[in-house]
């Protein structure tokens, strides 16, 4: 089996088709403080009203977590929310960012106007365009995925370094331009290396009129201080961990949680007290109803269960795609899933305040991982909720959505039985025979990976049990990225990557425009099939 090395001329000729590659010199003030509270796109979506540009400027560059623009935090709390200044979880660890920010800046500011108007945002059919400067420390090139953005007509905006276009490289600025057409939670995040797992993330919101938002009537309020993006986070940079975990037996489990790019986790001495990092807070104002819409940038297999102390939550959306009201007492998301839920602040009786809890299951069930945010009332007293914050006590009963691992129950409700509440348009191709269909088997395979198990010098049955490196792979081929991006330059893409054997490489099957295919998946070792039409 070969590798490929990157073709540096044929992302040359991509870069001379696409005129958006540009080297650069940037000024001082690309490192300027922008919170876009005068962005040009802040206005209500309304019907008939013309869509607009919206263009943001992100430098992606290497940064590290309560740097020396924290000051004295969390010593100082205030200090902790200083410009430039990421306190995470308190541990100080490398880190790769957009604007010097974790999570980087939201696609969407939101001014609440009162009910009966809609917020002000990026609206259904805006164009986003997003310079994006690479500054990395380590020369490394990069790439941002539009997650939940279909890119109908414009896929060579997708994002995918070496799928859909060369990496940006180092010291050079790529100019993203496409529209907003698809309305709900999205989120985007780097596609290149371990880039989203070191902090290269944030959210998406598209919003639309009233008139096209089928559950407007069921919340006062829809802020953007109510989007909620939670991933699992470790201690040092991902790739330190990769390495260790598949060169070794090294530990990749992470042991806490972000939200909103905060959490306590280091504990900080102060005399006799002990004190954290800030936690997220939302505020919501009691006897009002307010839309969350959650993210999950979780990177490894890291299911999350998400539940609010002594509230349910009446689920409305999932993937940008609205569903028939259902109320749940907690539910699970899945890496890259979002779901929308109304949250009715009835506690108003004895105010005060309440913990939003975010559970890590499968690998993130190891250490415990978890994190808790403040739902906070306003008018409480500044004070945390008395309940305990540890991984089990976060268990929380009832009603759940989107079970994990487990079959349906009454208690237990599968996404799938959710119901659209505006049909799909593309329906039809769901029950129509497809042109083609492709098998496709999915596992993890004991096979001597070369990367990580040489056969000659240290095959799996040579190592220790504990080192035994399982490969996933689909149809028996692990996948690597080819040399070349095969959307632009397929050309250049060697015929030895394109493999189509029991090997590592870069798996390769023509179609024609209009025809349509189902893909059926088998996940080994479970009993289920998944088959989706493209």
């Amino acid at each position: 089996m070969r590798t490929h090395s990157l073709n540096v001329l044929a992302c040359a000729g991509l870069i001379a088709m696409l005129p958006h590659f540009v080297r650069t010199n940037m000024s001082d003030d690309i490192y300027d403080v922008d919170d876009y509270k005068n962005h040009p796109c802040n206005r209500a979506c309304e019907d008939n009203s013309p869509p607009r540009l919206c263009q943001y400027k992100w430098v992606v560059e290497s940064y590290w977590t309560l740097p020396k623009a924290c000051l004295n935090c969390p010593f100082n709390q205030s200090d902790c929310f200083r410009p430039h200044c990421i306190s995470a979880d308190g541990v100080q660890r490398g880190v790769s960012v957009v604007n010097r920010r974790l999570p980087g800046p939201p696609i969407e500011v939101v001014y609440w106007l009162n009910k009966g108007q809609n917020s002000m945002c990026v609206c259904q059919g805006d164009t986003i365009e997003v310079k994006i400067y690479n500054e990395l420390s380590n020369g490394e090139g990069t790439s941002i995925h539009w997650h939940g953005l279909l890119q109908k007509g414009t896929p060579h905006m997708d994002g995918v370094s070496l799928v859909t276009q060369c990496p940006i490289t180092y010291r050079s600025s790529f100019t993203y331009r496409f529209k907003a057409v698809d309305a709900g939670t999205h989120y985007w995040h780097g596609h290149t290396g371990m880039q989203r797992a070191d902090g290269l993330l944030g959210a998406i919101v598209v919003r639309q009129p009233r008139s096209r938002e089928p559950h407007f009537f069921l919340y006062d309020h829809d802020l953007s201080e109510h989007v909620i993006l939670v991933n699992d986070w470790l201690t040092r940079m991902t790739l330190t961990a990769f390495l260790d975990h598949h060169h070794d037996d090294g530990d990749n489990k992470p042991a806490l949680m972000l939200i909103n790019g905060m959490g306590a986790h280091r504990e900080f001495m102060d005399g006799n007290s002990t004190i954290y990092t800030p936690r997220a807070s939302f505020t919501v104002q009691g006897g009002k109803k307010y839309r969350f819409r959650v993210i999950s940038g979780a990177i490894l297999n890291c299911p999350i269960q998400i539940s609010v102390d002594g509230h349910t939550m009446l689920m409305i959306a999932s993937d940008g795609n609205a569903f028939e009201p259902f109320t749940a007492d907690s539910f699970n998301i899945f890496a890259g899933e979002r779901y929308d839920f109304v949250l009715y602040a009835d506690k108003t009786n004895a105010l005060r305040n309440y913990w939003i809890r975010a559970r890590g299951m499968a690998d993130c069930s190891v250490k415990k991982a978890h994190q808790v945010a403040v739902l906070r009332y306003a008018g409480a007293p500044d004070v945390d909720p008395p309940e305990p914050t540890d991984w089990d006590s976060s268990i929380r009963g009832g009603m759940l959505l989107n079970p994990w691992n487990t079959p349906g129950s009454s208690t237990q409700v599968e996404i799938t039985r959710m119901r659209a509440s505006i049909p799909d348009e593309n329906d039809g191709v769901l029950t129509s025979m497809p042109d083609k269909k492709f098998y496709l088997g999915m596992d993890f395979n004991k096979v001597d990976n070369f990367k990580f198990n040489n056969p000659n010098y240290y095959p799996l049955s040579f190592v220790e049990r504990k080192k035994e490196l399982y490969s996933p792979q689909i149809n028996h081929i692990s996948s690597m990225r080819p040399p070349s991006p095969p959307l632009s330059q397929f050309d250049d893409v060697p015929m030895s990557a394109r493999c189509q054997d029991n090997v590592t490489g870069s798996a390769v099957r023509k179609r024609s425009i209009n025809h349509s295919m189902a893909a059926r998946f088998q996940l080994s070792p479970a009993p289920f099939l998944i088959e989706p039409r493209i």
